[in-house]
């Protein structure tokens, strides 16, 4: 069971390219105004505002009660609730979700919810981690929790869903697979690996005093360094993505 708190505070300050990357998947979906939104995991309501301000009715969902304040903060309607769990009495036009299906491990159960909420005719485009994501960072995480004789798997909160695997279930549940890519991207922490590890793996350090993160994060650095740090560029991460568009058919 993992525990991964976020803190909207400091997501925004040093996750900030995480909506950024996400307009490509905007720009997939081909919003039109008028449209029913669903937001699958609308973090602090960034891209779901970006979607309203074009015309759209955006209902938001996250399963983290902080996140989902904070886009209510920001004039989002959003909803606390499990993706894998969802059941609203709203049909939507289309569904959206940046970076989020990757935390969800049951991806069939994702899809499902999906299916059952969309109109006849309507879209799911999404883009979240794909097959082989931050595998460095993983590596150096896992080593780091080893050597303090702690199950790393149990800690992992990640399924990174591999192209094939993801199409079959978007196939298997009726959906017509319009585009799908696996995206080697890697991404510049401009705020460094420390601030990603700080907000990208609370469940890994959970139960962790200060110091024994602060130990930890080293750790991670000094393994990555090799391969995700330059003098010139600074640090990056090795991502990998998965970004999709299926249609359900018409009736």
């Amino acid at each position: 069971m993992t525990n991964q708190i976020w803190n909207p505070h400091e997501y925004r300050k040093s996750a900030d390219f995480v909506p950024e990357m996400g307009r490509a998947v905007i720009e997939l979906l081909e919003p039109k105004a008028g449209e029913r939104i669903l937001d699958l995991g609308c973090g602090t309501g960034v891209l779901a505002k970006e979607l309203a301000a074009g015309g759209c009715t955006v209902v938001g969902t996250d399963a983290s009660p902080e996140m989902v304040e904070a886009a209510r903060t920001a004039g989002v309607d959003a909803r606390l609730a499990d993706a894998q769990t969802l059941k609203m009495d709203e049909k939507f036009d289309a569904v959206f979700s940046n970076d989020a299906i990757h935390w969800m491990p049951d991806h069939y159960a994702v899809v499902r919810r999906v299916w059952n909420l969309l109109v006849p005719g309507g879209r799911f485009a999404a883009e979240c981690g794909g097959e082989g994501c931050v595998r460095i960072i993983r590596e150096g995480m896992k080593i780091a929790l080893i050597k303090r004789g702690i199950d790393y798997k149990a800690r992992n909160p990640w399924k990174f869903p591999e192209l094939g695997t993801f199409s079959d279930i978007l196939e298997n549940q009726g959906f017509r697979v319009k585009f799908i890519a696996r995206i080697d991207r890697p991404t510049p922490l401009v705020h460094g690996l420390r601030r990603w590890l700080e907000v990208f793996s609370a469940s890994h350090t959970d139960g962790f005093t200060s110091e024994e993160k602060e130990a930890f994060y080293k750790e991670v650095e000094d393994y990555c360094r090799p391969t995700l740090y330059s003098e010139a560029n600074g640090w990056s991460a090795d991502y990998v993505r998965l970004r999709f568009l299926a249609v359900k058919p018409e009736e």
